[in-house]
């Protein structure tokens, strides 16, 4: 009798097929993580402590919302170069059409800010829609598309302010910053606002259909039209949903300073597209994780805070670094996907 044949995975034996390896390139940005929290606590002891680390996550809750967003849009093949500007002229709608309705004697501020959330989440749909719109039916690519909105919305929040800066009125920002500055369990509320995205991201993108159609479209769309994918529609869903998770992060942000200014978001769509592409989302599209595009917008966060404790570096060079790691996970993701 002839011995049976040794199974192969693209012609190497299933007996040296480096399985443990191939695990670990999965694992790679969990593990730079935690070398940088242990290089961070070598480097200064307060880096370690609980303050500091509720602080880091806190302030990755709004990239790591947005973030998530922006892992459907890539792994579908397209990108969204606006998410900071657009954060920014929500932030300053909301604003304004706050401080408007409470000189109106609106009924409470509560009231007023359940308004101003409601606004800021039509806004970052109808955005979102737009610019999917644009990119489907104007068949216009998405680089150029939100490039241009990149300059709209930005020029629009610069001439509503006259070029300085939009205040909340006090009687609602008192009523507002709980959202911000309030613990839940002893865990920040834009902490839990994260997680609960992330979840619920992560059931999208790997336990529906529309995920599973996100992610053929990013593969290869045009066998995805073949399969009867509705590739339209899908792509246009992707972009609405990222104008939603910016809208729940500028809604989450606005609490903060009580104010929108021309600066606010600068580089948001920068730290953005960093967390996915370290999470390990590659930027051809096709496939992507979102509790990679997590760790990589913590491991991001985790490098400017290293930096603020230690002052190796200018933390003015933040915005370097992220730049140097798109440049270098982009790099390493060369030749993954071949068609």
């Amino acid at each position: 009798m002839l011995p049976t044949p040794t199974p192969t995975i693209k012609g190497t034996p299933a007996w040296a097929w480096p399985l443990p390896l191939h695990r670990l390139k999965g694992l790679g940005p969990l593990l730079a993580l935690i070398l940088l929290c242990v290089a961070g606590t070598l480097l200064n002891p307060d880096f370690a402590t609980l303050d500091n680390l509720m602080n880091v996550l806190t302030r990755t809750a709004f990239i790591g919302i947005i973030a998530v967003g922006m892992t459907f849009v890539i792994v579908s093949g397209g990108i969204d170069l606006s998410v900071g500007s657009m954060a920014a002229i929500i932030a300053g709608a909301m604003i304004m059409a706050m401080n408007t309705l409470a000189a109106r004697a609106a009924p409470g501020p509560l009231m007023v800010v359940a308004f101003g959330m409601a606004l800021a989440l039509l806004m970052g749909a109808a955005f979102g829609c737009a610019h999917g719109l644009l990119i489907t039916r104007g068949r216009i690519e998405p680089f150029i598309v939100t490039l241009g909105t990149l300059g709209i919305f930005r020029a629009l929040l610069t001439y509503l302010s006259d070029g300085g800066a939009l205040t909340l009125e006090s009687t609602l920002s008192d009523a507002y910053s709980p959202l911000y500055y309030q613990s839940v369990a002893g865990v920040p509320i834009p902490v839990w606002a994260f997680a609960l995205v992330a979840l619920a991201g992560a059931v999208i993108l790997n336990r529906t259909a529309f995920g599973q159609h996100v992610q053929a479209i990013g593969s290869n769309e045009q066998v995805a039209r073949y399969a009867a994918i509705r590739v339209d529609r899908v792509k246009v869903l992707t972009y609405l949903l990222l104008g939603v998770c910016v809208a729940i992060a500028t809604i989450l942000y606005v609490p903060r300073l009580g104010s929108a200014t021309p600066t606010t978001g600068i580089l948001w769509e920068l730290e953005a597209i960093a967390a996915v592409v370290v999470g390990g989302t590659s930027l051809k599209g096709g496939a992507g994780r979102i509790l990679g595009t997590v760790v990589g917008a913590i491991l991001l966060s985790v490098i400017g805070n290293i930096l603020n404790l230690t002052s190796i570096i200018s933390v003015h060079l933040n915005a370097a670094v992220q730049g140097v790691v798109i440049i270098t996970v982009a790099y390493l993701q060369r030749g993954r996907r071949q068609t």
